[in-house]
């Protein structure tokens, strides 16, 4: 299942507490519904008359909500947590320990009026909130919180903590059952992507690997009469701009190799691709992998190249966070004299949208220049385009049985840089601090970027429910937990 294009849904709990008014309750569900209907999330709760304040208040109550939560397992991406007033944290706690469910939480507690506190007006859901959190860590729950420690149903905080929270649940469930293909081995010279099948395993990431001269036989084998391949054929002729010194033949090419990686992905499901990018592709079929990877990552399934299998999973946190293309770029090289400013290339795979221009698309540089540009059409060039960014990668640690990464932010610069490929001008700042923590803790030279901003959502989804050891550069105050 591709969660960068699934409904979201979400079990509701409404936690209420007797002695206070329930009427608080009745016009906090009605706003609650109308937010998700608006966001387009299903909700699933008990209906009103299912208890006597239409709410959770009792261990009773939690049991009959918890057996509609377990008849919803597999549909339901997370939990959220309304307290109209000071709520029971009892049957909070109950309600998702029953239910059997492994899926973030959002806990929210609605404001007080200063001048509605009499016993008909007061919620002391401020104090409430305190005792839900107690019980959910004595319970091992483990949840998410507001911008704001009380808000309005609805009003925009609120609003925006839920479209976040949407992003993390996509995040979380998608990187659990998640199938990355790896297109061939890992080229030798590239020791540094090395990373542990096993460890990704352990948070729910399937590799499944093919060797690279099956795909090659199957691109050899594509009928070029059939209409599959006449729609890729049509599809790469206007993905970009095509050299004008590009032949037919490597076009052509171009589209048989893409053909033949979407059956692979078709056929396994897959969710996102490695590829053994050069150079026995280049060898043995004569085409460039950069821009059957590029379309791939167009459609929200991400392609990493070099084999590096860790920047797969990166790349795909990102697309399930922002619903949009991210790329894999290299940490490739400084600005003159700006300390803030770096310069991130790659030879040719960035997504189309995430250059936010169309692509030229020619021959590999680099390679190209040792092997012969013949063999090497199909790399899609051009500068990003000025734009806010997140930046994200993960590295298994072999020998000390984790996940390690480092998430932050910064932009896209409109700045001049003569070099050929994929370029990027980024303004990161502190980015001198960056690169020392990236060096002292031995990260790969390669990263996953994505347009927008969404570290929040990263962090949220992969250290906190994910198990994931991440440095956010750049966290603000806010966010600095410390966690006891």
């Amino acid at each position: 299942m591709h969660m960068v294009r699934k409904k979201m849904v979400f079990g509701v709990i409404i936690g209420v507490r007797g002695f206070f008014n329930p009427q608080l309750a009745v016009g906090d569900r009605a706003a609650l519904s109308a937010l998700l209907d608006d966001l387009a999330i299903e909700c699933v709760t008990l209906p009103p008359e299912a208890t006597p304040s239409g709410a959770i208040e009792t261990v009773a109550d939690a049991e009959k909500l918890a057996a509609l939560f377990r008849s919803r397992r597999d549909d339901i991406d997370g939990v959220v947590v309304v307290l109209p007033n000071f709520g029971d944290e009892q049957a909070v706690a109950e309600t998702i320990k029953l239910s059997g469910l492994d899926v973030p939480v959002l806990v929210q507690a609605s404001n007080d009026d200063i001048d509605k506190v009499d016993l008909a007006g007061r919620r002391d859901a401020f104090c409430g909130k305190l005792s839900v959190c107690n019980n959910l860590r004595q319970y091992g729950i483990r949840y998410s919180l507001t911008s704001t420690h009380t808000c309005d149903v609805a009003g925009p905080v609120f609003r925006r903590d839920v479209e976040d929270f949407a992003a993390v649940c996509r995040v979380v469930r998608g990187l659990r059952n998640a199938k990355i293909g790896m297109l061939g081995v890992r080229p030798a010279a590239f020791q540094t992507v090395r990373c542990s099948e096993k460890l990704l395993q352990a948070s729910g990431i399937k590799v499944i690997p093919v060797d690279m001269s099956v795909i090659i036989a199957a691109a050899q084998s594509v009928d070029t009469a059939g209409r599959e391949y006449a729609d890729k054929l049509e599809a790469v002729r206007a993905y970009g701009h095509i050299d004008p010194k590009a032949t037919p033949e490597q076009v052509e090419k171009q589209a048989r190799f893409a053909v033949a990686v979407d059956r692979f992905c078709l056929e396994q499901d897959l969710d996102a691709t490695v590829v053994q990018c050069w150079n026995a592709l280049q060898n043995h079929f004569g085409c460039a992998a950069c821009m059957t990877m590029s379309m791939l990552g167009e459609e929200l399934k991400p392609s990493a190249c070099e084999g590096d299998m860790a920047g797969a999973v990166a790349m795909l946190a990102l697309a399930l966070a922002r619903q949009t293309p991210p790329a894999l770029l290299d940490w490739n090289n400084n600005y003159g004299d700006e300390p803030d400013i770096c310069v991130n290339t790659h030879c040719g795979n960035y997504p189309a949208s995430f250059l936010g221009v169309k692509p030229d698309i020619g021959n590999l540089d680099v390679l190209g220049a040792s092997i012969g540009p013949d063999l090497c059409f199909g790399a899609v060039k051009g500068k990003v385009q000025p734009g806010d960014m997140t930046y994200f990668r993960i590295s298994t640690e072999d020998t000390g049985g984790y996940i390690k990464g480092y998430v932050g932010e910064g932009e896209f610069i409109d700045k001049r840089f003569d070099m050929a490929g994929g370029i990027a001008v980024c303004r990161i700042d502190r980015l001198q601090k960056l690169m020392a923590v990236l060096c002292a803790n031995g990260f790969e030279h390669h990263v996953a970027m994505v347009r927008g901003r969404t570290a929040r959502v990263v962090h949220e989804a992969t250290a906190k429910y994910l198990g994931w050891r991440l440095y956010w550069h750049n966290m603000p105050d806010s966010a600095d937990i410390p966690m006891l």
